[in-house]
């Protein structure tokens, strides 16, 4: 295997210029980067991970720690893409991800936290995951690297799609298509997502002037199409049934328009529904579905800067979370409706 000393020969500089010019210094001109990058390739040259971290005192390896209750794992429409998104910026600054193995709680008598240290990881983004649990919390705190998706620590780096502002811009836009008896089906209650788009839901309705009755507020599960059915079902079943559900997400929403037809109900014509997403295949099926576009792109992208800026700039690490905004989709599933 080829070594610096024989790069540094060729090039005919020190091995300590070309140390510096593999690991990207400052204080080695580009050209010289170029040529000493060059050669090295020529001859094929492999960085020692070991040598390099006893140096540097990093690995260059970002842990990911997702673990989905729901077992879709990267099917997940909409983490996939995010941390697809996060995978590309990291990976342009020369960072490997390692997925944090959902097993690993309790495994060889090792936390998710001595699992992170064992591992060497410069940094862990956290997404999809229980928030409460005390091993997530000990991981956040620990001192670590480490940025949360859709979720906000105290203090800690986050990166948050607008929910609030999301939800509001979504009944608002219900609303000017004339409907009054609006329903949500929101995700689980302990989700801290959830929290935040029940209560813009809740806030803009009394912006607007909406009466919300008590059984138009029900529980369907991130991402479940039985739960989703089964609480269309009971709101279909009210002597009032609403003319447009909101779902928690557009993949719980299938369930729902399933429930509908099953009942010889058409949408939008006989009740409209809304998803909440903006994932790929929503845009595609006939009726396209009306949705809150999230920017999956953009989260991901901004938890790996930040994510960058606490390993590479700590100095610099801000506590104010990146707060990325979404957008209503209009789609063809909400009807303009007459009371």
């Amino acid at each position: 295997m080829v070594s610096m000393k024989e790069i540094a020969a060729e090039c005919g500089v020190s091995i300590a210029t070309v140390s510096k010019a593999l690991n990207d210094h400052r204080d080695v001109g580009e050209a010289t980067k170029s040529r000493i990058r060059s050669v090295a390739k020529q001859k094929g040259y492999l960085p020692n991970a070991q040598a390099r971290a006893l140096k540097t005192n990093r690995t260059r390896n970002l842990g990911v720690l997702f673990i989905d209750e729901a077992h879709s794992g990267l099917t997940h429409d909409y983490f996939a893409m995010v941390l697809e998104s996060f995978k590309r910026m990291v990976e342009e600054r020369g960072y490997d991800i390692t997925f944090i193995n959902n097993s690993q709680k309790g495994r060889n008598g090792l936390s998710i936290l001595e699992h992170c240290r064992c591992r060497g990881f410069d940094g862990v983004v956290i997404a999809c995951v229980d928030f409460t649990d005390p091993q997530v919390e000990e991981l956040v705190y620990s001192g670590l690297p480490v940025v949360t998706i859709d979720h906000l620590f105290e203090g800690k780096a986050a990166v948050l799609s607008d929910n609030v502002t999301g939800m509001g811009d979504l009944l608002r836009y219900i609303y000017s298509q004339g409907h009054r008896r609006i329903a949500y089906l929101h995700g689980e209650r302990e989700s801290s997502v959830t929290k935040s788009r029940v209560e813009a839901f809740l806030e803009t309705a009394r912006e607007l002037g909406l009466e919300i009755p008590a059984e138009y507020l029900d529980e369907a599960p991130y991402r479940d199409i039985r739960e989703a059915g089964e609480a269309t079902r009971r709101l279909l079943d009210l002597k009032d049934p609403p003319s447009c559900i909101l779902y928690p997400d557009d993949y719980a929403c299938f369930g729902g328009i399933n429930a509908i037809r099953e009942q010889g109900l058409r949408v939008p014509e006989d009740i409209s529904v809304a998803g909440y997403d903006g994932i790929r295949i929503a845009m595609h099926l006939e009726p396209r579905l009306t949705t809150v576009c999230q920017d999956m792109e953009a989260i991901g992208r901004a938890a790996g800067e930040r994510l960058m800026e606490l390993i590479e700039q700590p100095e610099k690490g801000s506590e104010e979370p990146g707060v990325i905004p979404g957008q209503v989709y209009p789609g063809e599933t909400v009807s303009q409706w007459k009371e």
